[in-house]
């Protein structure tokens, strides 16, 4: 039996941050207490030395590429850098090739997990326009949930079949999850800004042929079938002011049947920051305007966005170079979520209470994920140490992404992950991630 003991910890959970000690027994939380004292000479004891402790982030959309994209990335390096950016859990997406649109597939991508992650997983099983058979198998404790793409984006899974998507929504009872932007009125401004500038389109034109109307119409119209077939939706990566009034705080998450995200580029980067960045920050949807940011940031904090997600998208740096029709869309992020969040937290734009609820609370309530995402006993030790005041800037040297850039180089956070616990096993520390693999594959209680 392993033992572990974490000393003097500023606890950052469920709306409140306390002093204390977290007993590990086995992988499991055991005790929480103002003071615990273990005698057993075989416990390894972490001094915290009064730095925060939070449930470890769990990431509910990531793509780590693998299978068939393995040039971007791979599950073995992305999970690496999730645990080093102190995300614990991770739920990864349909579209890699071949895609994950069958069970076997579905199973094949599990079997390659749980040898080579090290952190948490689960997949979205992926919609297409033909395999209503598939989703209507599915065993709703077998995986995370559904993903549908309503407009399309790497991986060409474009839903657009309207008989079809009303009986993916009336077939399952999983959480339906949903890219949401508008094919029609996309290719519409594409042909107008091809015509007028051939491939090489200025990137500050990507949040206008990738418009507002484009997410608002695609949004709407999958909230409107939500609610007229009672299904369970969740809606990616807004990125809107004109989405947010489709959303309420006026109920309690786990009673939701419609609930809303928001992913840290759009929290953190506006259009005017094209001009430097250029196609690194070309995200579908894409990142749009400061007044768009600024009615996230006041969604986010009233509760009509429920959950802060990274959408970690890698590409190598020579595709993102491309002129924009040929640089792909996404960017990796799970690194350098947290620290950036924690950031917002020193300008005091969020809490710490906060950043834990939408970060690590609210996507195991909303996705069912069993024992995780709370520091409570009886939960899996998913938990990681920050220090608050120790700046680090992100260089070439110390990113992990396989790919080997982020939308971050250059950017100095004052906060630092300096602990990750996988299943109460040390994973990573200050800039080190350990070679033994503690992830587990996630369950459900569905």
């Amino acid at each position: 039996m392993e033992k572990v003991l974490i000393k003097d910890a500023h606890i950052v959970n469920e709306g409140s941050i306390t002093h204390g000690d977290v007993y590990i027994e086995d992988g499991i939380i055991k005790e929480i207490n103002s003071s615990i004292s273990v005698k057993s000479p075989d416990v390894h004891i972490f001094d915290a030395e009064g730095r925060h402790l939070l449930p470890g982030v769990i990431d509910d959309q990531v793509h780590f590429r693998e299978p068939g994209l393995t040039h971007k990335a791979d599950i073995g390096s992305e999970s690496a850098a999730a645990v080093a950016g102190g995300i614990t859990s991770f739920i990864e997406m349909p579209n890699t090739n071949p895609q994950t649109t069958t069970i076997e597939k579905l199973e094949e991508k599990f079997a390659i997990a749980a040898k080579s992650s090290y952190a948490n997983y689960s997949f979205m099983f992926g919609g297409t326009n033909d395999n209503l058979d598939e989703i209507k198998r599915l065993d709703k404790k077998a995986c995370a949930g559904l993903k549908l793409f309503l407009g399309s984006s790497t991986g060409n899974m474009l839903v657009d079949d309207e008989h079809v998507l009303r009986e993916i929504f009336k077939s399952t009872d999983l959480v339906i999850s949903v890219h949401c932007e508008d094919e029609e009125t996309i290719r519409k401004n594409m042909e107008i800004y091809t015509g007028r500038y051939g491939d090489d389109i200025p990137i500050n034109m990507h949040p206008i042929i990738r418009s507002e109307e484009a997410c608002y119409l695609s949004s709407s119209k999958a909230i409107a079938l939500a609610k007229e077939t009672g299904a369970r939706l969740h809606v990616f990566h807004l990125s809107t002011a004109k989405e947010m009034e489709l959303f309420t705080n006026k109920i309690p998450l786990k009673d939701k049947k419609i609930t809303a995200e928001v992913c840290i580029h759009h929290l953190w980067f506006s259009d005017a920051d094209y001009d430097e960045k250029g196609t690194l920050i070309k995200w579908n949807p894409a990142v749009k305007t400061q007044s768009d940011q600024d009615a996230l940031w006041e969604a986010l904090l009233d509760g009509r966005l429920d959950v802060i997600a990274t959408d970690h998208a890698p590409h190598t740096l020579k595709e993102k170079q491309n002129v924009y029709t040929k640089a792909p869309s996404g960017g990796p992020l799970v690194q350098h979520a947290l620290p950036a969040m924690l950031e917002m937290y020193h300008e005091e734009k969020i809490s710490l209470e906060k950043i834990v609820e939408k970060m690590c609370h609210n996507p195991a309530i909303l996705f069912d994920v069993e024992k995780r995402g709370f520091i409570r006993p009886g939960y899996h030790a998913d938990l990681v140490l920050v220090d608050l005041n120790n700046p680090w800037t992100v260089t070439k040297e110390n990113i992990l992404y396989k790919c080997k850039w982020s939308p971050f180089e250059g950017s100095t956070f004052k906060s630092r992950i300096s602990h990750t616990f996988v299943n109460g096993k040390l994973a990573y520390k200050n800039f080190k991630v350990y070679d033994e693999r503690y992830g587990q594959r996630l369950t459900f209680d569905r």
